[in-house]
């Protein structure tokens, strides 16, 4: 697996040094306010190291998707601020400027002592992130450090060949992984190339084609494969069952055959629902009251569709994942924002938050199922990447790491 061995901050020195660092301070805002810190405090150990190690730290992120250039809406200054109280005792200093780097940019880091931090605006104001168009993007920005030091601490980021996470190395001397990078390389790598056995992959979510490489490459690298989720109801339809109106990807069948015909001839174990909790029509709202009932998944009424899994899966489900040593999980059970239709996501959140495995949790859904169920600490490790995640469980060299110099 790539990046498993890559210089990281604890490998370079950078006293006196100015240093880019190009973290993930993506974070939720509503109404200009931030509604989950949680990937600024991520970021901390690593600003924290080279902020102690006297470094001249300047830091770049992406926020949101403004479409025309800069909009206020999206600006990193509530980031910087809360990144200013998390880091008492330093100083941080915003340097607003729609074009990134500009003139403030310049004069902030012209300023600056040992120790001291910089956050710049969204990179995205520039509106030519991708590298292919923002060579001249990722020129500024090492120039702004005089071409000293760049540590990508971004994992969310890291699939994506963008003029901050990749571009920019062309031009610096030194370049490193933060803590937060070296942390998903090493649980990520390790869960899926060096796992301790029995290996267990959990994998749901609405569809199959979002996951067709994952599935592939995690058949051959785990011992269990169990699939829940939306994606499951393709699977069934697949081995000749009557699924109803559920979620299906019909141009996927083929594939969902060639699965269940590989995991045989491996001798691999996947586990698909054998009772589904189903409704009538999909919840509308999505949390509001629902009418449902239990089936065996091989029996769903035409006029029903299958939204969670049932007692006995869920049962089936957790025991494989207690004899498990290692358990990688990525989708939720069912509709999990319905608390009706939770049950099936919170039996296998309980199960991981209970067991003595190794137990990395890696894409958005069931990121969110896991905090918003509360056993987000049992857990451990929780991927800051949900598209990165992705592409690394299907074993793609991530380019925001392939650029960073190897030990």
């Amino acid at each position: 697996m790539a990046g498993l061995n890559k210089v990281s901050i604890d490998d370079i020195n950078v006293k006196g040094k100015k240093v880019l660092v190009r973290v993930d301070f993506n974070v939720p805002l509503k109404d200009g306010v931030i509604t989950n810190d949680n990937r600024i405090t991520a970021a901390l150990p690593t600003i924290k190291k080279l902020v102690a190690d006297g470094g001249k730290v300047v830091l770049c992120s992406h926020l949101g998707k403004p479409k025309n250039g800069p909009e206020d809406k999206f600006s990193l200054k509530p980031a910087a601020d809360r990144l200013a109280e998390l880091m008492e005792g330093t100083k941080v200093t915003f340097a607003k400027d729609d074009e990134v780097v500009g003139e403030s940019a310049k004069k902030a880091v012209a300023e600056m002592q040992d120790g001291e931090i910089v956050v710049l605006e969204n990179t995205r104001f520039r509106g030519n992130e991708e590298t292919k168009n923002g060579e001249g993007f990722s020129k500024e920005l090492a120039d702004l450090v005089d071409d000293e030091v760049f540590v990508m601490d971004a994992f969310g980021s890291a699939h994506r060949a963008h003029a901050s996470t990749a571009g920019v190395t062309k031009f610096v001397k030194e370049t490193a992984v933060g803590y937060l990078m070296q942390k998903e390389i090493t649980y990520l790598g390790n869960a899926v190339e060096n796992p301790v056995r029995p290996f267990v992959a959990i994998l749901g979510g609405a569809k199959v084609a979002d996951k067709l490489n994952v599935i592939s490459n995690l058949l051959e690298k785990c011992d269990t494969l169990i699939i829940g989720g939306g994606m499951a109801y393709t699977f069934l339809k697949a081995e000749g069952y009557e699924i109803g109106t559920s979620l299906v990807d019909d141009e996927k069948l083929s594939y969902c055959k060639e699965m269940l015909d590989k995991a045989n001839a491996m001798g691999k174990k996947l586990l698909l629902p054998i009772d589904t909790t189903i409704a009538k029509a999909f919840p509308d709202p999505i949390d509001g009251e629902i009418e449902t009932t239990v089936v065996d998944s091989h029996n769903i009424p035409a006029d029903c569709m299958g939204l969670d899994i049932g007692p006995k899966t869920a049962e089936l489900f957790t025991n494989e994942v207690r004899s498990a040593k290692t358990v990688v999980w990525n989708g939720p059970m069912g509709v999990f924002e319905n608390p009706t239709l939770a049950k099936g996501t919170l039996s296998v959140a309980k199960a991981l938050a209970e067991t003595d495995a190794t137990t990395v949790i890696g894409g958005g859904d069931s990121v969110a199922a896991v905090i918003n169920l509360g056993f987000a600490d049992k857990m451990t490790h929780i991927s800051t990447g949900g598209g990165a995640s992705l592409e690394y469980l299907e074993g793609k060299v991530l380019p925001g790491i392939d650029v960073i110099a190897d030990k």
